[in-house]
């Protein structure tokens, strides 16, 4: 008998594994932690790249500076509100680029971590977040800001916020209230902004006042930038049963 030709399906075959050796790769890595994932991505780099690169990845890098990596903060989040952070930081970065004329990149500091944005907003001499003299009253442009970010949180109620309010060390209260007051004030009134637009209180499990115990590194102590206030948006985590 002549030998019949019926190898084709062996090619078929051959294709058919790798696939599903890919896929079943691709299954496994998104169901890595973000700690996980960015050793993989390490080893798919060239040395050269790995040194040079300054985006954490979720912003481009023409906006690199206005990211500081904070790794230590949060480990280990999961993957599918993680995602959700990762676009509230482009929708903030990008609605702040589209409107330079009212909303300035100085006024919010967005910092990443492993499973979530530490976002600072700065109280800046220009445009300033809070009234002249005033413990926790918002301008309007404060107002904005505000408005702004609790808008884009609020898309994703499977993210908790963290709130913190700060002082510059020489900040004096007209109303005699220490920085610890101030601070905690400006925590909750930022608090109470975001559930004004949307953010399901449940969402917020932190408000405090760290007065002048925290101003920012890249300014100093008594610069208006440290009356500030800090969100901190993170996947949210599952709570153990009781």
């Amino acid at each position: 008998m002549a030998a019949g030709g019926g190898g084709a399906w062996k090619v078929a075959y051959a294709d058919f594994v790798t696939a599903m050796m890919a896929l079943f790769l691709l299954l496994w890595i998104l169901n890595q932690d973000e700690k996980i994932k960015g050793e993989v991505q390490k080893h798919f780099m060239t040395r050269f790249a790995a040194d040079t690169r300054e985006s954490p990845g979720i912003i481009p890098m023409d906006f690199a500076e206005l990211v500081k990596s904070h790794r230590a903060m949060f480990e280990n989040a999961s993957v599918i509100p993680l995602e959700h952070v990762r676009i509230i930081n482009e929708d903030l970065v990008k609605v702040f680029i589209e409107n330079p004329s009212y909303l300035d990149l100085k006024t919010m500091e967005v910092a990443r971590s492993d499973d979530g944005l530490l976002i600072n907003i700065l109280n800046n001499p220009d445009k300033p977040i809070f009234a002249e003299g005033e413990e926790d009253k918002l301008t309007e442009y404060g107002k904005v800001v505000f408005n702004t970010i609790a808008w884009q949180i609020a898309r994703y109620e499977d993210t908790e916020v963290e709130i913190e309010g700060h002082t510059s060390s020489d900040f004096i209260s007209r109303e005699a209230n220490d920085k610890w007051q101030v601070s905690t004030r400006r925590a909750h009134r930022a608090r109470q902004v975001l559930v004004d637009k949307g953010v399901k209180d449940s969402q917020v499990v932190k408000v405090s006042g760290y007065g002048d115990t925290q101003t920012l590194s890249s300014h100093p102590k008594n610069a208006s930038q440290n009356n500030r206030v800090s969100i901190r948006v993170r996947a949210k985590q599952e709570k153990a049963d009781q």
